[in-house]
């Protein structure tokens, strides 16, 4: 990728970074706390670009950004709960994770596969307007390599990934307070999945209830920052596979010829080329279709413990976990 180009806080500006966007790169911009890195998230490949940049080194689920309570509604069901906080605290930094609605267009990998979606209204104004601009959900986790410090201007993005990304909106210095409080509304009691700039207080005040605290154990990961088991399909995962066995179905990696793929059940490529960004563009959607033949075991062909190979694989490896 050529250097990263700074983009304005204008018009101009504005416009070109919608249109990188919509054609699927990443583009950095200021959110009410740190900068944020954002892709379509109704692209998986622009997605996978994400944890690419990132060397993410697991697919977390990603917050989707949407301009209003209006577009969100296209994403997510909400609960008379979850649209008391909407109502309540949007635009800002909360974040309300709901299950998906039918008209959901944010894509397997930016949910890890889940059937609930985490959506946040944005209170700064050049993230809105951006999100106007692109005209879709913006999946945007903050725009530095993993484990490193949050950026909290344009020049610090640019020191963590120039070259890495397309562009960065430059709007200064981001107001820095603490991550956006998180709310899982998935029927029953609302739970804090994590706390932030929404005082606990505040939401139990408002719809008259103690939250509900998150277990670790046993559950999906619901949010960004939780340490949980991953999304695991109904049949049986077999790792490493160097032949598929009949009635099996296949999920492979690259162009060698596997034995036994002619009398697997189903058998998609998650890669034909061997490109682990592609792979980890297909992985969600090809384990549900896979899922979905009927079969009782995915075999899974070797994939490269490299780059976003270590993600795929770490993923799969909890699809495969004893449970």
């Amino acid at each position: 990728m050529a250097k990263t180009e700074r983009l304005s806080a204008d018009a101009a500006g504005l416009f070109r970074a919608g249109g990188i966007l919509r054609q699927g790169g990443l583009v950095a911009f200021p959110t009410e706390t740190v900068y944020g890195l954002g892709a379509d998230a109704t692209n998986a490949d622009a997605v996978a670009s994400i944890y690419a940049a990132k060397e993410r080194p697991s697919f977390n689920p990603l917050i989707a950004h949407v301009a209003d309570f209006e577009a969100a509604q296209v994403q997510g069901l909400f609960d008379e709960t979850a649209r008391k906080l909407a109502e309540a605290f949007w635009p800002g930094p909360l974040t309300l994770v709901v299950p998906v609605a039918k008209t959901c267009t944010v894509s397997d990998l930016a949910r890890a596969g889940l059937d609930s979606v985490g959506l946040r209204v944005p209170a700064h104004s050049l993230a809105h307007a951006l999100l106007v601009e692109a005209g879709r959900p913006i999946a945007a986790p903050s725009a530095n390599r993993s484990g490193r410090v949050s950026p909290t201007n344009a020049d610090h993005v640019l020191g963590d990934l120039d070259g890495r990304i397309d562009a960065v909106l430059d709007g200064g210095n981001a107001q820095v307070g603490v991550e956006s409080t998180i709310i899982a509304c998935l029927g029953g009691a609302p739970r804090l999945l994590r706390p932030g700039g929404i005082p606990r207080e505040a939401i139990e005040d408002l719809i008259g209830q103690k939250l509900e605290a998150a277990s670790d154990e046993g559950e999906n990961p619901l949010a960004p920052g939780m340490l949980a088991s991953h999304y695991a399909p109904r049949a049986r995962v077999r790792l490493n596979a160097t032949r598929i066995e009949e009635g099996e179905a296949a999920l492979l990696f690259g162009a060698s010829p596997f034995d036994g793929v002619d009398g697997a059940k189903a058998a998609l490529n998650l890669s034909k080329n061997g490109d682990l960004k592609e792979a980890a563009a297909h992985l969600f959607s090809y384990l549900r279709q896979l899922d979905a033949s009927g079969a009782g075991i995915i075999a899974v062909s070797p994939i490269p413990e490299t780059g976003l190979g270590d993600a795929i694989n770490d993923r799969l490896r909890r699809a495969a976990a004893e449970r």
